[in-house]
């Protein structure tokens, strides 16, 4: 596993991230093993969150005695100071850490989020003192939306950017890459499997490795997984023919049903949490139907609420048919909550 340099923080990780999602769906046991055949392969940067459940308890388990070799990102949602904080508080905690190598503030996404978070009393002022006090390292963000992406990128304030990027979600390649690269700013890509609606890993990889200066965080949720992916990292990179005709057909399969994520949608008149109850499918591909609905519980129950008003449609720059989308989720989500 080669490695490369974590954009302006100095920092040296192997060139793909083990995305933190997938192992709250494997029990600790063999999460632990997964890591820690993750880390024998030459893994060494674990992205994760506060809000992923247990995936912070079971990477800290799992890094106990190795710390010092291997990078840790985690995340909060909170906008305000003093629950971020919190939040800070609890991953040390729970990865049993004294410090995080970059804290990233989570789904920046709309200007209320962006306004609030720099705001006095913010996010990122608490975390400017956790940096301080050695808390945290370095400071990054997240964001599903390119506008605010690369509004956040310009604004030098962070170290790393992190944004969906596949061969389905590639306009980030142009003006947000470029921004980053200009200021050093390490991109993390999130979503390489397009949030799982791509299961074809030689393919997506082919598609990503023609980004070096990109960091893929891949999810795994076996060793077979980890294998597969390093093994694909093993090889030359080439993009055949066919593998553009396979992501071709991909696109084509997903047509414009395909959500991803802008959250131009938000916010509901009425309450409903759109964004991940668009989302209900990827999540079931990702976990059992059981974990996927106590998962997306909230933002589930929320549905029903939908006055089918359209005013969601009149923002969404795809056109999707929302309200339709959210009632064929709501009854494969009513289905699964008895399993």
């Amino acid at each position: 596993m080669r490695t490369k340099e974590l954009g302006k923080t100095g920092l040296t990780i192997s060139e793909i991230g083990f995305g933190g999602i997938p192992i709250i769906r494997v029990d600790t046991e063999n999460s632990i093993k997964i890591l820690q055949h993750a880390y024998d392969q030459g893994i060494t940067f674990y992205d994760t969150a506060n809000l992923y459940r247990d995936s912070e308890d079971k990477i800290g388990r799992a890094f106990e005695g190795k710390r010092q070799n291997i990078v840790i990102a985690t995340k909060t949602i909170k906008r305000d100071a003093t629950s971020a904080l919190e939040q800070l508080e609890n991953s040390l905690r729970m990865l049993r850490t004294d410090y995080i190598d970059l804290y990233q503030m989570h789904q920046v996404a709309q200007e209320r989020d962006y306004d609030a978070a720099l705001a006095p009393g913010g996010v990122y002022e608490a975390l400017l003192k956790a940096k301080e006090q050695g808390k945290i390292r370095h400071i990054g963000v997240t964001s599903h939306s390119l506008p605010m992406a690369v509004k956040l990128v310009k604004t030098d304030l962070f170290s790393t950017i992190q944004f969906p990027f596949n061969f389905i979600e590639d306009a980030a390649k142009d003006e947000l890459h470029v921004e980053a690269k200009k200021r050093n700013i390490a991109v993390l890509a999130m979503k390489p499997f397009a949030g799982g609606v791509i299961d074809n890993a030689a393919v997506a990889f082919a598609f990503l490795r023609q980004f070096p200066d990109v960091i893929p965080l891949a999810g795994f949720d076996s060793i077979e997984s980890v294998d597969e992916i390093i093994s694909i990292y093993r090889q030359e990179n080439t993009v055949t023919s066919r593998d553009l005709e396979i992501m071709e057909e991909y696109r084509a399969k997903l047509g414009k049903r395909f959500c991803r994520r802008c959250e131009y949608c938000q916010p509901c008149p009425n309450g409903v949490l759109i964004t991940p109850a668009m989302g209900y499918k990827i999540f079931v591909s990702r976990m059992s139907p059981a974990v996927a609905a106590d998962f997306a519980k909230v933002a589930m129950e929320s549905v029903p609420s939908c006055t089918e008003c359209e005013e969601c449609i009149s923002r969404c720059p795809y056109e999707l048919p929302i309200p339709k989308i959210l009632k064929e989720n709501y009854e494969l989500y009513k289905t699964h909550c008895g399993k």
